[in-house]
């Protein structure tokens, strides 16, 4: 199967509202569970600012603060938007597991077969970039770390009212959130084989969605921003297949579809909604509460 250049953007272009429109129901589903009204905008705004706040920090350590301000800002009270992020990741987890599950044992082995010994050769080959990557990581890693330590204790809720929202919380909210946390991942998932379908010779299916997976949930447990670094030499070492001279063109358009529009909303609504200057003095105030723990 080929798709056009423009097919193929319309496709993850649709891709991309699909997900967002799937996290904000998402996240409206929970909190009502919890008792409460999220509004559709107040949700979509709560989700891009997640989406920026993980995207830029070490370890993704700002997304749930993020989401949690833009839920306390729409007039969620603080508890019940704690719970519902919990409750979010609860389900998320099960899903993406069973599609890992599946996609390892369905795909893993023609995978490796097709780009391990690539893979490896190019690695040797680079060693410079990727001690350096390596030495990058392990700084972002210490720097998440410690930023994660800025304010635990502003998170903390009292354990009885957590407690009350735990037990009221109805199934369906529940079973929804596993629905579209299942929509999330696939949408996300199929956004590398989609553009690698307009190259004059893509990879095969198995490669690429296999792929897919390492390099977009390889970011969860790499420390620097969005897994910048390591991700990109993964990507043009192989680890997608062979995509020929139009892999630089194509790391650059993938990168965009899965991290780079949703950062970028969440970035200037939270501007538009907050001002830059209350931002920078957030930013202060972060820094010097680092320093102080330090």
């Amino acid at each position: 199967m080929r798709l056009t250049p423009l097919e193929a953007h319309g496709i993850c272009a649709a891709l991309v509202v699909i997900d967002m429109l799937g996290r904000t129901l998402r996240l409206q589903y929970l909190v009502r569970g919890c008792g409460h009204r999220l509004g559709f905008r107040d949700s979509l705004m709560s989700n891009l600012f997640a989406e920026a706040g993980a995207t830029l920090t070490p370890l993704r350590v700002g997304g749930e603060p993020a989401r949690l301000a833009g839920m306390l800002a729409s007039g969620v009270p603080a508890t019940a938007s704690f719970v519902a992020i919990a409750f979010e990741v609860i389900t998320a987890w099960p899903a993406l597991i069973v599609v890992a599950a599946w996609i390892f044992g369905r795909y893993a082995p023609e995978w490796w077969s097709t780009v391990g010994v690539h893979l490896g050769a190019t690695m040797r080959e680079q060693w410079p970039w990727v001690v350096a990557v390596a030495v990058v990581s392990a700084a972002a890693w210490w720097f998440g770390r410690r930023l994660a330590r800025v304010a635990p204790h502003r998170l903390q809720r009292p354990m009885r009212r957590i407690l009350v929202y735990w037990r009221r919380m109805p199934w369906w909210p529940l079973a929804a959130s596993f629905a579209f946390s299942l929509v999330n991942v696939a949408t996300r998932l199929a956004l590398l084989p989609v553009l690698a379908l307009a190259l004059p010779s893509a990879p095969s299916l198995p490669t690429l969605v296999m792929g897919s997976f390492v390099l977009i949930y390889g970011q969860m447990i790499l420390p620097t921003p969005a897994g910048a670094g390591a991700v990109e030499l993964g990507f043009l070492a192989g680890a997608a297949g062979d995509l020929g001279g139009g892999s630089h063109w194509l790391l650059l358009m993938w990168r965009l579809y899965s991290s780079g529009l949703g950062t970028a909303a969440g970035v200037a609504w939270a501007v538009h909604a907050f001002g830059w200057p209350a931002l920078r003095r957030f930013g202060a105030r972060v820094a010097g509460a680092r320093s102080g723990d330090g």
